[in-house]
C-alpha cells in the first residue's frame, strides 16, 4: 500500500511517500498507525498526535476506524486551518 504524507506530517517523515506491505492482521487505519507507530523513530515521532490526524482512502476521507482491504493508498496529513 502506498502511503502518502502531507504538510507537517510529510515534514516529520523527511518523506512525501511510504510503499509498504502490512501484516494480514493489520485491517483498519487504526492499525497502520499502531504499527508503524511501534517501528519507532520517524513514524512515533510524525503520530505522536494521532487524535488530529485526518486520512483518505483512495482519495476519500476516512475514519480512523475505516478499513482498508483493497486500498492502495491511504494518505495522512493534520487538519487543514487557515483563514
Amino acid at each position: 500500500m502506498k502511503i502518502t504524507y502531507f504538510a507537517k506530517t510529510r515534514e516529520l517523515m523527511g518523506r512525501d511517500s511510504d510503499s509498504i506491505d502490512f501484516p494480514t492482521d493489520i485491517h483498519t487505519i487504526d492499525d497502520v498507525i499502531e504499527y508503524l507507530s511501534a517501528k519507532g523513530a520517524p513514524y512515533d515521532v510524525a503520530f505522536e498526535e494521532r487524535n488530529s490526524l485526518r486520512f483518505a482512502l483512495d482519495n476519500e476521507l476516512a475514519q480512523n476506524d475505516a478499513s482498508i482491504n483493497n486500498i492502495s493508498e491511504l494518505a495522512i496529513f493534520p487538519p487543514v486551518t487557515g483563514g
